[in-house]
């Protein structure tokens, strides 16, 4: 059975940094496209951050650019999220995904067959 599971999250002050870590098992993070998405409290989920199968091309959301970065580890079958410079509407439930469709421009991504059961990340002061 594939799975997912995230790890990492917890409650920072703003300015804060956190690493969010995917481990994945019975399939290849590497050969697949995969991301990350987070939903906030009353709020509709939304993409982060996506990597591409195979080169790992990397895509982010404008309001992550500069303080997110997305990274894999095909060896140890992980993906990864480090979240730098963190802000309180960063505060949200950050989930990974894998086996995804980015679209050609490189600014959504949708329609992934894997997710994992989600991780909580609260900026706060």
């Amino acid at each position: 059975q594939v799975q997912l599971v995230e790890s990492g999250g917890g409650s920072v002050q703003p300015g804060g940094s956190l690493r969010l870590s995917c481990a994945a098992s019975r399939f290849t993070v590497g050969d697949v496209a995969s991301a990350w998405f987070r939903q906030a409290p009353g709020k509709e989920r939304e993409g982060v951050s996506a990597m591409t199968g195979g080169d790992g091309e990397k895509f982010y959301k404008e309001f992550v650019k500069g303080r997110f970065t997305m990274s894999r580890d095909n060896a140890r079958n992980m993906l990864y999220l480090q979240l730098n410079d963190l802000k309180p509407e960063d505060t949200a439930v950050y989930y990974c995904a894998a086996d995804c469709t980015i679209n050609y421009r490189g600014d959504d991504w949708f329609d992934c067959d894997y997710w994992g059961q989600g991780t909580q990340v609260t900026v706060s002061s």
